[in-house]
């Protein structure tokens, strides 16, 4: 059971294993100085990767609703003696705590077909929009939608073609699509406000 408003049945499940964080990032464009938001960052091994990207001219915002979540970031970051991550519980269908135009990359892995499953899309893509700043860059990470892969059940994968036509809402218009990985691909948005 979850403790969120809809309950997404595969939170927690780390793809650690499955997805390499550097190659999603170099993917994405993430480079030294950037303001990064890993927005859902389950247990933020997206997040550390990122942190010795930006280095310390850059800082990495790692936003999840779960506290449990946001605990195993902290512990990393402590751990590791990581001073450029900010951990923050919190809700993206309803407040990102980052000011408009702040985000120079914002990446979302294994979370947007949860919020398409809630019906959740609009909330949680008008606060992304909000905090990317004009021609700042939006990634999404999803399981590829075929059947008998490891990942969420097939009825709620999202292909690239779907997630291309729900970000075209929200000024945001693809300039890539790749495979990431033997079960990810990710689609690469420039955000055109």
């Amino acid at each position: 059971m979850s403790d969120n408003k809809h309950g997404h049945v595969h939170h927690s499940k780390s793809t650690r294993d499955i997805l390499n964080a550097e190659t999603v990032l170099a993917a994405a464009g993430l480079k030294s100085g950037d303001y990064f938001l890993d927005a859902g960052c389950g247990d933020g091994f997206i997040s550390i990767a990122a942190s010795k990207i930006v280095g310390d001219d850059g800082k990495v915002c790692a936003i999840d609703v779960y506290p449990q979540s946001v605990e195993m970031v902290k512990e990393e970051i402590q751990k590791g003696g990581i001073s450029n991550i900010e951990a923050t519980v919190a809700d993206i269908t309803d407040k990102i705590p980052l000011k408009d135009d702040s985000v120079d990359i914002c990446i979302m892995a294994n979370v947007l077909h949860g919020f398409v499953a809630n019906d959740e899309v609009q909330e949680v893509m008008g606060e992304i929009s909000r905090v990317i700043r004009p021609e700042g860059t939006f990634a999404v990470v999803e399981f590829i939608k075929s059947e008998g892969t490891r990942g969420p059940p097939y009825n709620v994968r999202i292909s690239p073609d779907e997630v291309e036509d729900l970000l075209i809402n929200y000024n945001l218009k693809t300039t890539e699509t790749r495979e990431v990985g033997k079960y990810h691909y990710l689609v690469k948005a420039v955000n055109e406000k």
